[in-house]
């Protein structure tokens, strides 16, 4: 039976974190996608993020709650709770809400683990003992990369998989010049992300501040916005490098097309929707080494490690020097994406997982009403 047809008349209770960014929209396209096949769709979340989604105008009924801290989870709790109950599945995005959802006691719950732990050591011993949780109080665990994957298993979770997350196609008519031979002048670098800790942008920043002066010396662009948006600012201000902050820009598929190279210096990536963009577009690709980005990318960019902004400035200047290896790049970005599920895949992959856990609804432990995520506290948005 095609999937489409199979899960017509399921209810699906997606669970989100506030997100600005890859959370937000993988569940905005999977809310959309599920909801085309005739599945009742639910997306509870934080206002903000509701908002900023627009899941309401696509048709989607929304449930606005607190799910992004400890403090919010106990007010988000009894909504949760009659909320997982009148719907068949719930799936939350990100160890918080599925930690929130799990102690609501949503059964079965699918988890979806989209970050790995970063930051200080407090921070991330937080967040493994929120993967603990909900691995032992989930159905399924999906890993947006194999590294989570591997420590959902180490958690205890009985069943954890690969969720391979969706990039959306890029319009094709912004990208024509992508087979151009010849760079611009000067060359130009671009960099799109959220302006966050993970996205280590001052290792551009030191990139840029030392290029030698001249022609050559490429025009480094950022497009996004962030918590640290003013900080780099000040930085690139004080090391004197010719970087332009472009703000949050809606025209990504045009920036991409119009770039020489584009670069991802963080450090830590699942399955980076940029990394996925710019080889759909064709766009030459220098990324760090982490997470799950070489078994995204293959060798269709150039990886350099984490954290080294001299193996940035030199895998950056391998392309712009190099024009053979430019273009094999523009010819193996389109090729490599061509091996990655689409959306349209990617939704009917877990509303496979779906039906194979609404057909044993007792899926997962049952929760004691003592059983509690640990305290979390307040945590900045989850992508």
């Amino acid at each position: 039976m095609p999937a489409e047809a199979a899960v017509s008349g399921m209810s699906v209770l997606l669970v989100s974190p506030d997100s600005t960014g890859g959370i937000g929209r993988h569940v905005q396209m999977l809310a959309e996608g599920l909801s085309a096949r005739g599945v009742r769709v639910t997306v509870c979340a934080p206002p903000a993020t509701l908002s900023r989604f627009d899941f309401a105008a696509h048709g989607i009924a929304v449930a606005p709650a607190p799910t992004g801290s400890a403090r919010g989870w106990r007010r988000a709790r009894p909504a949760l709770r009659r909320l997982a109950a009148a719907h068949d599945i719930t799936h939350a995005h990100g160890v918080r809400a599925a930690a929130v959802a799990a102690s609501a006691g949503a059964r079965p719950l699918v988890a979806t683990w989209h970050n790995a732990p970063l930051g200080s050591a407090p921070r991330r011993a937080v967040h493994r003992a929120l993967e603990l949780y909900t691995a032992r109080h989930s159905a399924l665990v999906l890993g947006a990369s194999p590294d989570l994957v591997e420590r959902a298993r180490r958690a205890g979770a009985s069943r954890a998989e690969l969720c391979e997350v969706a990039a959306p196609a890029l319009p094709t008519t912004t990208c024509s010049d992508i087979d151009r031979s010849s760079l611009h002048d000067p060359p130009r670098v671009v960099a799109i992300g959220r302006l966050h800790r993970q996205k280590r942008l001052d290792l551009l920043i030191d990139v840029a501040a030392d290029w030698p002066a001249g022609p050559q010396r490429p025009e480094f662009l950022v497009a996004g916005d962030g918590p640290l948006a003013a900080a780099l600012a000040r930085l690139a201000a004080n090391r004197r490098a010719p970087i332009r902050f472009l703000g949050a820009r809606r025209d990504i598929a045009a920036l991409l097309a119009d770039a020489d190279v584009v670069v991802l210096s963080s450090d830590w990536e699942a399955r980076p929707l940029v990394a996925q963009e710019a080889l759909a577009a064709g766009t030459p690709l220098v990324a760090t080494d982490v997470g799950g980005v070489r078994a995204l990318v293959g060798d269709a960019a150039v990886l350099v490690p984490p954290g080294d902004a001299v193996a940035l400035g030199a895998g950056l200047r391998r392309v712009l020097e190099d024009a053979a290896l430019r273009q094999r790049l523009r010819a193996r970005g389109p090729m490599q994406a061509g091996t990655w599920p689409t959306v349209d895949e990617m939704v009917d992959r877990i509303a496979a997982r779906y039906l194979d856990l609404s057909s044993t609804s007792s899926s997962g432990p049952q929760l004691a009403e003592r059983d509690t995520p640990p305290d979390a506290g307040d945590r900045p948005a989850e992508h």
